[in-house]
């Protein structure tokens, strides 16, 4: 397989963005962007031009007379007016040629989107790592704390993300969420996952289940119990969603059963999810792989 390689660097563990041009009649290549990206003010897009920090798919600068040309692939640098700083650090559990397994804290992104650029585990690692190609293999929820594989090989990225596409890979979750002492453990739940009306959020709908997952009791806390959740599949919030509608939603969820007014993060009040291990047989080197997060609910 081959990876495209961009003709901006990383800049302080940020890759540049790109966008495909597509067919159309537009004036110029500034004329295109502005009203592709209607929230970033013309000045901007002048400032990042003036800086050289917009090109073609073969490293040719763009300025503001350029002609528009589809097909062509433009390389540019997202910026944030401000960004939020996660006061929690990510640990690095395990490194080789190939991987590289991350601990990752409550609220920190696993990579750039929306109003997180640099305060995210991916640039993060870069930075510290000094890997530019370093490429997420899976993700978990920014609220949601624990391990994260990350490829540092192009040419055996693609065998570990096997992996995933595969289901050939053991993740096993930890949750504190309500006890309910009226169900046998353990259980598998299954349900159809399906887009609420908010574009974040999911919830179940009518159908042929495309989610399941196992749960099973680990201890009780007072009113509140410590579940071992493995999911079988891997929809988006898929735990979430299934612990919420089974009545035990977990602890400190935002999103789940409802959604509560956004007032900010609040760092005294972690999603109590976990992603606590992950087992694979490494698709290189054939050894059984176990790692476990260090972290604890």
């Amino acid at each position: 397989m081959k990876y495209k390689i961009s003709p901006l660097p990383v800049r302080d563990g940020i890759s540049p963005n790109h966008i495909w041009l597509p067919a159309g009649d537009w004036s110029s290549m500034l004329a295109f962007l502005v009203q592709r990206f209607p929230e970033i003010e013309t000045s901007r897009w002048l400032d990042r031009m003036a800086k050289k920090e917009v090109v073609d798919e073969q490293g040719v600068v763009i300025d503001s007379q350029t002609p528009f040309r589809a097909g062509a692939r433009l390389y540019y640098y997202r910026e944030l007016e401000a960004e939020c700083i996660i006061p929690f650090e990510e640990k690095i559990i395990y490194q080789d040629e190939h991987i590289v397994v991350a601990d990752k804290p409550h609220f920190l992104p696993v990579a750039p989107s929306g109003r997180f650029l640099k305060e995210t585990l991916l640039a993060r690692l870069k930075r510290k790592l000094g890997i530019d190609h370093l490429v997420p293999m899976h993700r978990i929820d920014r609220e949601t704390a624990g391990l994260v594989i990350f490829s540092t090989n192009v040419v055996t990225r693609n065998a570990y993300h096997a992996l995933f596409r595969e289901h050939r890979i053991v993740k096993t979750y930890q949750a504190l969420a309500k006890f309910d002492d009226s169900r046998q453990f353990p259980f598998t739940y299954r349900s159809r996952i399906v887009e609420a009306e908010e574009f974040y959020r999911r919830q179940e709908g009518v159908g042929t289940p495309n989610a399941e997952t196992l749960i099973d009791l680990l201890g009780i806390r007072e009113d509140m119990a410590l579940y071992k959740l493995m999911p079988v599949t891997g929809k988006t919030h898929q735990l979430r969603v299934h612990m919420a509608a089974l009545g035990m939603p977990i602890l400190n969820d935002p999103y789940y059963p409802q959604l509560t007014s956004w007032k900010g993060d609040d760092f005294t009040r972690p999603l109590q999810l976990l992603a606590r291990e992950i087992e694979f047989t490494d698709p290189v080197t054939s050894e059984r792989r176990y790692f476990v997060s260090d972290r604890a609910l």
